[in-house]
This record gives structure tokens, sequence and C-alpha cells, in this order.
């Protein structure tokens, strides 16, 4: 089973889309240990939303293209990872272990681990 782990941000808060160094060798040691479980399918991180994002609303058939930064939105996807995993109790673990990759850098984090449709 394919979950997505997505985890969320608050672009107010400095450096929280700017890592660290130290942040990103502590998150790519994790990674690693993904890879190496045979589990881990992609991975990214994403930019503050003032670096060339748009969000796209539709509503009573008109669209809106709006241009980043989402000031109206506090917290916004950072980054991801898709997993292949047996259970949505080992996505979850997974998802928690992800989080502790912020913790120990003081880092206030919100994950949603979801599963993939398919179909």
């Amino acid at each position: 089973m394919r979950y997505m782990i997505m985890h969320k941000l608050d672009e107010d808060v400095p450096g929280n889309f700017d890592p660290s160094p130290e942040f990103m060798k502590t998150m790519g040691a994790f990674m690693e240990e993904v890879v190496q479980a045979g589990v881990l399918l992609a991975a990214e991180g994403l930019c503050a939303s003032k670096e060339e994002a748009a969000r796209i609303t539709v509503s009573k058939g008109k669209t809106t293209v709006t241009d980043g930064p989402f000031t109206e939105t506090k917290e916004l996807i950072a980054g991801f990872a898709l997993v292949d995993v047996r259970s949505r109790d080992e996505a979850v673990e997974w998802g928690k272990r992800f989080t502790d990759v912020f913790v120990q850098h003081g880092i206030d984090v919100e994950v949603d681990v979801r599963r993939v449709y398919e179909g």
C-alpha cells in the first residue's frame, strides 16, 4: 500500500522553509534509513509560497489564480515522502519517525499520513 506522508510548517516562523545544514544532515540520514528499509518511493521538500507558487481556486465556475506568498494560510505543505508499506500502522510509524527529525531541531510540525488512492 502506498501512503503519502506530508509535513506542514508555519511559513511565518523563520527558518521553517530555509532549513539549516544540521537539519538537512539529520533529514538526509533519516531518508537514507527509509531507502535502506526499501519503502521510500519518492521524497521532496517544497519552497516557501513566496517562491514561484500559485494557488488555483475554482468557485461557482470562476477560476482564480493567486500568486504566492499565501499570507492567509499559516501552515502549508512543506514536503512529502511517498512510501510503500504493508499497513496504515507501518505508515504511521514512519510518519512519527519523520516528525522526530523536526523535534530534534526544535521545529514544531504537523504531519498527515494519507493512503494513495489505487482505484
